[in-house]
């Protein structure tokens, strides 16, 4: 079973790296132009990639972890945010820990709330925000074209990425002005 999981993954990797080869073919443009924005390398990126299917997997392979949390994993330049719901604190720690240890993460931000798991109704909304947020950066002359990761849990927005100071202000700041958001994190490594 383990090895049909590793070669599911590694073919889902695979299928994922050939499709951006035939997009970078077909947009070398587009693909130069995200690249510049992107400040991780290729290597980081995957590297991201891996460690959210890695923890991802981990925590579905466990039955408690499965049946009472909700969770979400993001990478950005090896930094690991995990958010969501934990129905204890032990458990909590847990998921921390197996993201810990999974190889290349050089940092965890342990954001689980010690809760039920939320409704599907609540990861609406916060999806909604996410792309509230995303299209606003994205419209906003100075933030237009940042790379900047958003998730949201709760109405809570955390902002990851490789940014200078001026950038990170700015990008809190239209997150801040965002309708339906509570609470604004910055995860930012700053460039400057």
């Amino acid at each position: 079973m383990k090895n049909q999981n590793i070669r599911i993954s590694l073919t889902l990797l695979i299928g994922s790296l050939l499709q951006a080869c035939a997009v970078a073919v077909g947009t070398g443009v587009a693909v130069g132009a995200s690249t510049a924005i992107d400040k991780r390398t290729t290597g980081t990126v995957i590297e991201d990639q891996t460690i959210e299917m890695k923890s991802s997997q981990a925590f579905r392979a466990d039955p408690e972890i499965r049946d009472q949390s909700h969770w979400n994993v993001t990478s950005y330049n090896t930094k690991v945010l995990i958010s969501g719901e934990a129905v204890n604190d032990n458990l909590r720690r847990r998921m921390e820990e197996i993201v810990r240890n999974i190889p290349k993460v050089t940092e965890v931000f342990n954001e689980l709330t010690v809760a039920a798991p939320s409704s599907m109704m609540s990861r609406s909304s916060d999806t909604v925000i996410t792309t509230k947020v995303k299209s606003l950066l994205l419209a906003d002359k100075e933030t237009k074209g940042l790379s900047v990761k958003v998730v949201t849990e709760k109405g809570v927005v955390y902002l990851m990425g490789l940014v200078s100071r001026q950038q990170a202000d700015r990008a809190t700041e239209i997150t801040r002005q965002t309708g339906g958001v509570q609470k604004v994190v910055k995860l930012f490594e700053y460039l400057d």
